[in-house]
Formats: C-alpha cells, sequence, structure tokens
C-alpha cells in the first residue's frame, strides 16, 4: 500500500533528479570542501587545515583578483541593470515599429560565441582598431588609448564587453514582466495625468519588483564567476590588472604549478560571497512581510 501511495502521489519520480543532483552537485561540493583543507600534489595530498584560507591574506594577485572582481561587480552590474530597464521600457511602446528586430539584435549578443564575441572585442578595441580610429577621427582623441595594455582602460574594456553581451538577456526579462502588466493601470495613470517617467517609476518598476531581484541576482553570480572575457581578451592582464577570482582559479589549477587545494580554497571565497550577496539582496529587495 506504501509502494503504491508512493508512485500515486508521483514522489518516485523524484529520486532520479534528486540522485542526479546528489552525484553532479553535492558531493563534488563537499569534496571541494574536503580539498580545501589539505596541500600538495594531486594524488598525495595532506592535511593542511587553515593554511590555504590563511595563505590568501598575504597574497597579493588573490588581493588583486578580489578586487577587481568586486569592482567590475560594483561597477557593471547597476550599469547593465539599467540600460536593460531603460531599453525594454522603450521597446515595450505598443506604437514602436520593428519591435521584434530591435529586440532580437538587442538579444543577439548573448546568444553569439563567448570566444568569437571576445576576439571582436580585442580586435575594435586594439591600438589600431575601430574605435580608436572613430575617436581620433572625430577629435575626441589626440592618441589612441591602449585598451589592452593599460591597467585602467583595460578594466573598462571589460566591463564594455560584458554589458554589451549581457543586457540583452536581462532586457528579455524585464520585457517579459512589462507585458503582464496589467494596461488598464497605465490608461488610470495617463486619466491622472502622469508623465511617462512617473508612470516607469511609480508603476512599471514596483511591478517588476521579483524580476528586478532575480536579475540581480543572477547577475551577481555570473559577474562574481566572470573568467571567459577576461581570459580571451586580455589574459588577465596587464600585470592582473583585470585578472578575477575565477582566473586566479584556472591559472592555480591549470597554468602555474598546480595546486588544488588552494585553489579550491579561493573557489570556496566565491561560494561564500554569492551566498552573501543573494542572501542581502533577497533581504533588500523581497517582499514586506
Amino acid at each position: 500500500m506504501k509502494q503504491k501511495d508512493l508512485f500515486k502521489n508521483g514522489n518516485a519520480f523524484l529520486i532520479l533528479p534528486v540522485l542526479m543532483i546528489s552525484i553532479m552537485v553535492f558531493i563534488p561540493m563537499i569534496l571541494a570542501l574536503i580539498t580545501s583543507f589539505q596541500t600538495g600534489p594531486a594524488m598525495n595530498m595532506t592535511f593542511n587545515g587553515l593554511g590555504n584560507y590563511q595563505r590568501m591574506l598575504n597574497d597579493t594577485t588573490f588581493k588583486k583578483a578580489f578586487f577587481n572582481t568586486f569592482l567590475y561587480l560594483i561597477v557593471q552590474v547597476p550599469i547593465m541593470l539599467f540600460l536593460a530597464l531603460f531599453i525594454s521600457n522603450l521597446l515595450n511602446d505598443k506604437n514602436l515599429k520593428m519591435k521584434g528586430l530591435f529586440r532580437t539584435a538587442i538579444f543577439l549578443p548573448c546568444i553569439t560565441s563567448m570566444v568569437s564575441y571576445s576576439l571582436i572585442m580585442k580586435s575594435l578595441f586594439s591600438q589600431t582598431g575601430l574605435v580608436n580610429n572613430f575617436l581620433l577621427t572625430i577629435g575626441l582623441l589626440e592618441h589612441p588609448i591602449a585598451w589592452l595594455t593599460h591597467p585602467t582602460w583595460a578594466k573598462v574594456l571589460i566591463i564594455i564587453s560584458i554589458t554589451w553581451r549581457w543586457t540583452g538577456y536581462n532586457m528579455i526579462f524585464f520585457l517579459s514582466g512589462m507585458q503582464n502588466i496589467d494596461p488598464e493601470i497605465y490608461e488610470a495613470a495617463d486619466i491622472d495625468g502622469a508623465s511617462k517617467w512617473q508612470q516607469l517609476i511609480k508603476v512599471t518598476i514596483p511591478n517588476l519588483k521579483p524580476i528586478i531581484l532575480f536579475t540581480s541576482i543572477t547577475s551577481t553570480i555570473g559577474t562574481l564567476q566572470l573568467f571567459d572575457e577576461v581570459k580571451n581578451i586580455t589574459d588577465g592582464g596587464p600585470a592582473n590588472a583585470t585578472t578575477t577570482l575565477s582566473q586566479y582559479i584556472y591559472n592555480l589549477s591549470y597554468k602555474f604549478t598546480p595546486n588544488f587545494g588552494y585553489a579550491a580554497a579561493v573557489s570556496f571565497v566565491i561560494v561564500v560571497f554569492i551566498v552573501l550577496l543573494s542572501m542581502i539582496q533577497s533581504k533588500i529587495g523581497g517582499e514586506n512581510k
């Protein structure tokens, strides 16, 4: 009887997913946590206690990667979400023609191959690339900007690249949310004399609160795990000026003398901050109870 109830309620169908998630996610996480307390060659690791975590306090490369990662997070994520919200508000206009074309064009970058778009950005922003040539032609610059070799401008390039790629992705979420808002609310706001800006602030944004929370959390997680753009555009240079925590983990594991214990410890720094920032964002942006 109990066996019949198990299948009747559908609980049995959860067994395989739970088993697969445990094998593919939770068990590797536990093993990685154990590894973070070890040191030495991969096949002969020994217990190191908190040694790997203590090492971070004096690791200048780790500190630089940590600073860069959070700089990208603090600067790029708000800019990207604001642009996504602004563009989606424009594209939600029922009187706008060729909306499908504009939506496709803005969304297209996020489905472009990561390596391909990184190489394109690297070419466009090279010393003799299209961007420098254009800025020189219109007289905004006297000398070309060293986008790839200057510590500050290289960070700006990474921020531009991430924003270009992921703004359209977040725009889709905002746009879908706007289309689910009752049009009668906007009609009432028009009758009351509310401007388009007032409607955006007083009507649209409050109704998009759950989506704004979702996109801010996912964007935070993605930025803390940033790797591909940095690896393919600047390779962390110049002199680790653009390197991120994820790239540092990669270097510790495969580029430098392999140190999987320390790499695992650095990876759990990312895990801890993802959890903390997600909790803070949920607390700030969550529904009032």
